[in-house]
């Protein structure tokens, strides 16, 4: 696929956005007619109006999706068929791809490399895994005697509210929508009001493949109004959130007031990457410890935020650090040279500047950035910006700031190491560098955090469950088999035989 600027900038000139909600197999314009701003924070400049979408719409939207789970048109289709639908929408996905990197690109100030060669990719493939899972994952029969017959069966659970973030607008969407639709649920998503484009291209693309209509339906609006309706709705049996752990508090709590519907939540982070003194290849270790911080600008939730080194290699792998971080180019993110785009609005990127200062102010040392970039640009860009010195106390080691800065905390054992790591309200995911096969069981196992990846930044694949420990997470995990278990209820059927 060819990626050069050029090419990029005319698929942009072309783009025809979809901006109405999605309800029942059509775009609709929201009832009360009201629209909002979607933004591209490269620039500060509109892109366009989006449908802003309240509980009215919401009402719609979930009627849509229970008649059709309640007539069984996906629902009671046989797991061939579904496959069949799901792997039409991950070849139009695929067939598809450089509009929806560049909408992406556009919309969430991604750098466009990453959209074309990571983020796109991945959502084929989260959907095409799923797909193939769909008539390949057998229920149960339970050990009786010859008089009866124990049957445990797995049904969908009906509808599933998915409420999706705008740091990967496309790959969450499918973190949600291949595992809730392979075990045949109807699906209601609200995408980030930062980022609607592409949940609403996606929603199209899935009819085209033969998703029925009013299976999954797209309702763009704010979380105080449309994602609040949907946790607060009495015939939405699940709701699966991507996000804040404060805003994922609220979904908990809509659901105690409302059906005590299901709950799955991936909440923030505060990902430690640990280093031991045993390391012999300290480039290795820092061209991970630089991705873990600096890729989608740090805007990750498992972004590897705290570097917690030995205090023998602090200072040699601190020295190599620096040097590769200065090659992560700030710039346009429809430029094919970009490494780290534009924070995803001004707010945010006063927020993380904001931090910036905190750590000032505690007198951690700042080796390297700190400052906002490109501002004549109007967009919203902060550079790489990395800190040493840093007490495990600092308010820049403990909240999750959300963007290109790394805390760097030195240790002198490996007790000191894990108390460090673990010293967080967060559990998310960790990496650990070693070259002792017993030091990376013993910590792995000491970590606590739900992926914790050795000797590499990673947060594994398709195959392995995606989720967080304490505040990180609660009611399940994305990815895998495991994800299907969220989105379906677990029936015994005993039978007695005369």
């Amino acid at each position: 696929m060819k990626m050069d600027k050029a090419t990029i900038a005319d698929v942009a000139s072309k783009l025809k956005f979809r901006t109405q909600a999605f309800i029942n197999g059509k775009f609709v314009d929201a009832v009360s007619g009201r629209t909002f701003p979607t933004e591209k924070p490269a620039n500060g400049q509109a892109l366009a109006q989006i449908a802003e979408c309240d509980e009215k719409d919401v009402n719609l939207a979930v009627q849509s999706a229970r008649e059709t789970f309640e007539k069984g048109l996906w629902s009671q289709m046989s797991p061939a068929d579904r496959k069949h639908v799901l792997l039409n929408f991950a070849d139009l996905i695929e067939k598809n791809t450089m509009e929806l990197a560049v909408l992406d690109a556009l919309e969430a100030g991604k750098p466009i490399t990453d959209c074309i060669t990571i983020d796109v990719p991945e959502t084929v493939d989260c959907i095409r895994w799923h797909a193939e899972a769909v008539d390949k994952l057998y229920d149960q029969i339970s050990p009786t005697g010859p008089d009866n017959l124990g049957l445990i069966v797995r049904e969908p659970i009906g509808v599933v509210g998915a409420v999706i973030p705008w740091n990967f607008p496309a790959l969450m969407a499918a973190w949600k929508l291949g595992p809730a639709l392979a075990t045949g649920n109807s699906v209601v998503l609200k995408p980030a009001e930062q980022t609607s484009l592409s949940a609403l291209r996606l929603a199209e693309l899935a009819v085209e493949a033969g998703l029925p209509d009013g299976i999954l339906n797209v309702v763009p609006g704010f979380g105080e109004t449309a994602g609040q309706a949907l946790g607060r709705h009495t015939a939405v049996d699940a709701v699966t959130f991507t996000g804040s752990t404060e805003v994922g508090r609220m979904f908990l709590k809509y659901s105690a007031e409302s059906n005590l519907k299901r709950i799955v939540l991936e909440c923030g982070g505060k990902s430690p990457q640990i280093v031991m003194a045993d390391v012999a290849n300290l480039d290795s270790v820092a061209e991970h410890a630089v991705n873990a911080i600096f890729w989608n600008m740090g805007e990750n939730c498992s972004a590897g935020s705290r570097l917690i080194v030995h205090k023998k290699v602090k200072d040699a792998l601190l020295e190599r650090i620096v040097k590769l971080s200065k090659q992560w180019t700030v710039g346009d993110p429809l430029d094919p040279a970009t490494k780290i785009g534009s924070m995803i609005e001004k707010a945010h990127m006063e927020k993380v500047l904001s931090y910036i200062e905190a750590g000032k102010a505690e007198d951690a040392n700042l080796v390297l950035g700190g400052n906002r970039v490109l501002a004549d640009s109007g967009g919203y860009f902060v550079e790489p910006t990395i800190f040493d010195n840093v007490d495990n106390k600092m308010k820049i080691a403990q909240e999750e700031i959300f963007g290109p800065v790394l805390a760097t905390i030195a240790f002198d054992d490996e007790e000191q190491a894990i108390a460090l790591a673990n010293n967080t309200t967060y559990g998310l995911a960790a990496s650990l560098y070693t070259d002792n096969v017993n030091v990376a069981h013993r910590l792995a196992r000491a970590i606590k955090a739900g992926t914790v990846s050795v000797n590499c930044y990673s947060e594994g694949d398709m195959t392995t469950p995606f989720g967080g420990f304490k505040q990180s997470g609660f009611g399940g995990r994305d990815n895998a088999v495991h994800a299907h278990d969220q989105y379906t209820e677990i029936k015994t059927i005993w039978m007695q035989f005369s």
